[in-house]
């Protein structure tokens, strides 16, 4: 696994998720996909298999690089800016 220099500045612990689902899919009454975790600010979203990304745009907005995966049994982290699991 790449160990990049975003994973460093990121708050320990990590934050508590704002919420349980994607608000931007449940606002529009989209069905995520699979839920990811902002490991900046604790925002969920939901990832690029869903149709609207809002993790993606999450990151596009404000510049947070690391999520993780919101599934449960699944701890992987994905940094935007990197392009890589980390």
């Amino acid at each position: 696994m790449y160990e990049c220099l975003h994973v460093a500045l990121l708050p320990q612990p990590e934050p508590t998720p704002l919420g349980a689902s994607c608000p931007a899919c449940d606002a529009v009454g989209a069905h995520p996909v699979q839920l990811r975790l902002c490991l900046a600010c604790g925002h969920v979203g939901c990832c690029d298999s869903s149709p609207l990304r809002h993790a993606t745009g999450h990151f596009e907005e404000t510049g947070h690089p690391v999520m993780r995966s919101f599934e449960p049994g699944e701890e992987w982290r994905w940094c935007f800016v990197d392009g890589s699991i980390v």
